[in-house]
């Protein structure tokens, strides 16, 4: 995660801070609050002013500490590997987390939602040529022995499949299939973000 905007911190009250110097952050936008960086998202926004809601315990927090905004919503990673986590309201994985911290969640922890390092047997499901719409199965992965999880196209994608990946074991950051649309190449991969905010299409 890219830290885009830097400010400073001029007020604090319980879980919600006030900071200056962010102009260009947006509504809605992830930032990380002081030396630990605690999960918050701006929900006001006056010249280059913000009220941030933050998703962790402020204690120890102070005006002048810094704050970044990533310039990114707050979202959820969707793909193989969600069946079978136990997630806290932001995502985190917390039989990861006490893995590696014990049973308390410290402030500041951060870890990904899904495993990088974990490989799942994929199946393609298209070939070169193909012209695939968003909600269009690219390919399967049994997530468990019962349930297979499909790779869709992701919402907003639509074009021609120049490239998809052979059968076989891959991490979700692999790159499983390209598509060409509009002139512009997307790599897809077995999972992407989507913001909470926003209501996801069906079909």
């Amino acid at each position: 995660m890219i830290l885009v905007i830097q400010g400073k911190i001029v007020r604090i009250a319980g879980p919600v801070v006030e900071a200056e110097g962010m102009l260009g952050a947006k509504m809605y936008d992830v930032v990380r609050v002081g030396d630990e960086e605690l999960l918050g998202e701006i929900i006001r926004i006056k010249g280059d002013k913000v009220t941030v809601q933050v998703y962790e315990d402020t204690t120890g927090l102070k005006p002048g500490d810094k704050i970044y905004s990533t310039g990114e919503p707050l979202s959820a990673e969707l793909g193989p590997g969600l069946l079978g986590n136990i997630y806290d309201g932001v995502q985190r994985p917390l039989d990861k987390i006490r893995a590696l911290i014990g049973d308390f969640v410290r402030r500041g922890v951060h870890e990904f939602a899904l495993d990088r390092k974990k490989k799942w047997h994929f199946t393609p499901k298209v070939k070169v040529g193909d012209y695939v719409h968003e909600g269009d199965i690219l390919g399967v992965v049994p997530e468990t022995e019962t349930v297979e999880h499909r790779i869709l196209v992701p919402p907003n994608i639509q074009g021609k499949i120049v490239w998809i990946a052979e059968e076989g074991e891959y991490t979700i950051e692999d790159i499983i299939a390209k598509v060409e649309s509009g002139g512009k190449i997307y790599e897809l991969k077995m999972y992407h973000k989507w913001p909470i905010r926003v209501p996801r299409p069906f079909k």
